[in-house]
């Protein structure tokens, strides 16, 4: 049925009809609804504000939440939204002609935050810190704007462990990047729907279905990244032992506070023996 081209969505026009496509999309969509129901993501009649980027994260996240959607599994409004930051280069007609093409409800938003990175970061410096807390802060506003409830980003499952791991070994802490939180203000939701998909596997989807993928040139033209030192390790693993990511992303899902050190997360000065 889903491959009827009268039934799905104009994302999905000109799918392979090959056997290992059409298990990849299903895998996707089911993590993807897994992690959605798992994390009480859903409030019917909501609006969701989906962020695009032009990468292959988020055009997998916009294709799998129409289906979603197609399927009557997801009872929210989205709305597609790409924050032009004003990178030299940037394709600014590419997501724009893209979603006018497949009839999805967009906004395109233009603010220099390129000029206020490069003068603020010292030479030699990460972008993406600053980078980053500007876009979420015109993200919020966007949301806020356009009746919004939640902001909905593409971070797939390894994005989540190399923050786990970036966190662990620079920042002396356990903690990443949840499938699910409140931003500070209190007024809205960020939700990471494919926190269960793997990043091979959006790579897959993207390039199948051809979509107009644009690089972030702004952080990936810096040499040195963290994130890039623990993606590297994190491959090294993976080579060495095929499902190794797998394994540490449900160690995520499997905290045991008794068997940690923190005294704020279990009371350890309180246990007492059975005499």
């Amino acid at each position: 049925m889903l491959d009827q081209p009268d039934d799905i969505h104009a994302l999905f026009h000109g799918a392979p009809q090959t056997t290992e496509f059409k298990k990849l999309r299903k895998r996707i969509v089911r993590y993807t609804r897994e992690a959605i129901e798992q994390y009480g993501m859903i409030e019917p009649g909501s609006k969701w504000l989906v962020c695009l980027s032009g990468g292959k994260d988020s055009y997998t996240l916009l294709a799998v939440l129409h289906e979603l959607q197609w399927r009557g599994l997801l009872p929210v409004e989205l709305i597609a939204c790409n924050l032009d930051q004003g990178q030299p280069g940037f394709p600014a007609t590419v997501l724009p002609e893209f979603l006018e093409k497949m009839g999805v409800p967009h906004r395109i938003e233009y603010q220099d935050t390129y000029s206020i990175v490069m003068d603020k970061v010292p030479e030699g410096r990460t972008f993406c810190a600053l980078c980053s807390r500007l876009r979420r802060g015109n993200l919020y506003r966007i949301a806020r704007e356009e009746g919004c409830s939640a902001v909905v980003l593409g971070h797939h499952r390894d994005d989540i462990l190399e923050t786990f791991f970036m966190n662990l070994f620079h920042g002396g802490r356990l903690a990443t990047m949840p499938p699910k939180l409140v931003n500070e203000e209190g007024d809205l939701f960020v939700y990471r729907p494919l926190a269960h998909v793997a990043e091979a596997d959006c790579e897959k989807f993207a390039n199948a279905m051809k979509y107009p993928i644009i690089p972030c040139d702004l952080c990936g033209s810096q040499d040195g990244l963290q994130r890039q030192q623990v993606k590297q390790i994190l491959d090294g693993w993976e080579a060495n032992s095929p499902g190794r990511r797998q394994v540490m992303f449900r160690a995520l899902m499997n905290a045991r506070p008794s068997h940690l050190l923190d005294p704020k997360l279990f009371d350890f000065a309180g246990l007492t023996r059975d005499l």
